[in-house]
């Protein structure tokens, strides 16, 4: 993209408030880099969010989802809107050397998710703004929702009430891929459903000198690693792509010592909801046949993370028309492929239509890519995020104003 980024939101008194507003919202993301709180942890990150939403004139409720802040602005017994980010941040150490790295030994926002907090209160300041110019034609609903990360949190704030009432739902998530400045976008699929893998081998401890007086629990545990990938590869549709990776092993209590027990923990992905449905059963007897044929037992356990983000294509053209109107059309990319990456943001969708876009952060020489302990998004994200999702809920609350 070679021409210089030009954002123009519809409203000129709105548009001068963002660009004296955004100084501001750069040191507010920035004070939120320094301080990250791992998920169900956000006590500081809400209560700073919180002030800042009733500094802007909206009604707020803290403690919702637990560690959750939900805000309201607009008539009461009118349609809602509702526009949702996440705070929680990742036992990461933090690799990048900028000025403004954490402070938190330990703990990084390795996700993006201080830009979406500070998108989500930039937003905030400026439908605030407008609401005191003239009263909002519909009800707008925030959600700051803690505990992404470890896919919890929308179904806490979920359980409280938080899409009660809600007729559309709109999403942001950063995208390493997009070059700043753009945003991407998709109906239908966009993210996979996601699980949790749990499997404990059993077999029988001995001398490591006699691994033939004992069964190696290790030595089947890598077979069961193997194996299922070559399972998946000849037992599965490939039309139908399913993902298994394991991030942790543990096993073994002596060098010399065959281990008797293994338990491997990994996380399953998969775009098809009736595959996905047939894992747990799948993925059980395969690995207690693995497991038998070398001599040993299996225990397997499965928990479903979060079911798959489906963009609603309606409310998907209204976020690219706003875009293409705020940015121009060259930086509004339609995404060919879904992301097998999850999101408990489709918690939120049971019951309601939304949809989430990408948000490009790519700068001149890249972006590594998210929960790498080098993730350093360009700040420029910040301005398209804001105004992209303004003119999106301001153009969803005047078509709200017209269908009454």
């Amino acid at each position: 993209m070679e021409q210089p980024l030009t954002i123009a939101l519809s409203d000129p008194l709105l548009q001068q408030s963002f660009e004296a507003a955004l100084p501001e919202l750069h040191e507010l993301r920035r004070h939120l880099h320094r301080h990250p709180e791992l998920s169900g942890q956000e006590q500081q990150t809400a209560a700073l969010v919180a002030g800042e939403l009733r500094r802007w004139g909206w009604q707020v409720r803290e403690g919702v989802g637990r560690t959750g802040v939900l805000a309201e602005l607009g008539p009461q017994h009118a349609p809602t809107v509702a526009l949702r980010v996440d705070m929680d941040a990742l036992p990461v150490e933090e690799r990048t050397g900028l000025p403004y790295a954490s402070s938190r030994q330990g703990l990084m926002h390795a996700c993006g998710h201080d830009i979406h907090t500070t998108v989500g209160l930039g937003v905030a300041r400026l439908l605030g703004e407008r609401a005191r110019r003239e009263p909002l034609a519909a009800r707008v609903r925030l959600l700051f929702q803690p505990a992404e990360e470890t896919a919890e949190g929308a179904a806490w704030m979920k359980a409280d009430g938080a899409t009660d009432g809600v007729a559309a739902l709109f999403g942001v998530h950063v995208f390493p891929s997009l070059p700043v400045g753009s945003i991407g976008v998709r109906s239908g699929s966009l993210t996979a459903a996601a699980g949790e893998l749990e499997v404990e081998v059993l077999g029988e401890g001995g001398h490591g000198a006699r691994p033939h007086q004992s069964t190696d629990a290790i030595w089947i545990a890598a077979r069961v690693v193997g194996g299922l990938q070559e399972a998946i590869s000849r037992r599965l549709d490939a039309l139908h792509p399913v993902v298994v990776s394991f991030g942790r092993i543990e096993g073994g209590k002596a060098f010399n010592v065959i281990a008797d027990h293994v338990r491997l923990l990994g996380t399953v992905r998969c775009l098809d909801l009736e595959v996905h449905a047939q894992l747990p059963g799948w993925i059980e007897d395969t690995v207690v046949a693995l497991c038998r044929g070398h001599g040993g037992e299996a225990r397997v356990r499965y928990r479903v993370i979060s079911p798959p983000v489906h963009n609603d294509p309606e409310l998907t053209g209204l976020v690219a028309a706003a875009a293409t109107d705020v940015l121009g059309c060259e930086r509004v990319l339609w995404l060919e492929q879904p992301s097998l990456g999850a999101e408990d943001f489709a918690e939120l969708l049971e019951g309601t239509r939304g949809t989430m876009f990408r948000l490009g952060v790519a700068g001149p020489e890249g972006c590594s890519p998210l929960h790498s302990n080098r993730f350093a998004p360009d700040e420029g994200c910040l301005a398209v995020g804001i105004a992209v999702l303004t003119e999106t809920l301001l153009r969803w609350l005047e078509s709200a104003r017209i269908g009454t």
